[in-house]
């Protein structure tokens, strides 16, 4: 016997839910790609010898590092809270910015480094296509 169901509802998601959940991707993808690289062949060692993520360890370059990466986290609520005037221009500027920063490690690195990278710069891409593209009311 064959039961006939209604199709599915696939109601649309607000523009500032998806530009939250490309925040959280991009943000888990910094993790993952920054977990990855403790299993790289001597990277605990060279940090217990002093040495950071962006030269020897001290409290303010570890400040710095600390600051850079909590933003695509902070990003996630700020998607939701923010007033759309200043979310947009933003999301833009950072997404922009983390592109580039991404993109100006990648050379000589590791494989899963590289696949991250793509992967976090084409989310980059979609925030800032995602903002770029707000619908706008009609006059």
């Amino acid at each position: 016997m064959h039961l006939h169901r209604a199709p599915l509802s696939d109601p649309p998601l607000p523009h500032r839910l998806k530009l939250s959940a490309l925040w959280a991707s991009l943000t888990f993808c910094y993790l993952y790609g920054d977990y990855f690289g403790l299993y790289k062949p001597g990277k605990l060692q060279h940090m217990l010898d002093g040495a950071g993520p962006m030269g020897p360890a001290s409290q303010g370059s570890l400040l710095f590092v600390a600051l850079l990466l909590a933003v695509p986290g902070l990003m996630v609520v700020l998607s939701l809270v923010v007033p759309l005037r200043v979310l947009r221009p933003l999301s833009i500027g950072l997404a922009l910015f983390y592109a580039l920063f991404v993109a100006l490690t990648m050379p000589g690195a590791w494989w899963f480094y590289v696949a991250y990278s793509g992967i976090e710069i084409a989310l980059c891409a979609g925030i800032i296509w995602l903002a770029w593209r707000w619908p706008r009311l009609a006059a």
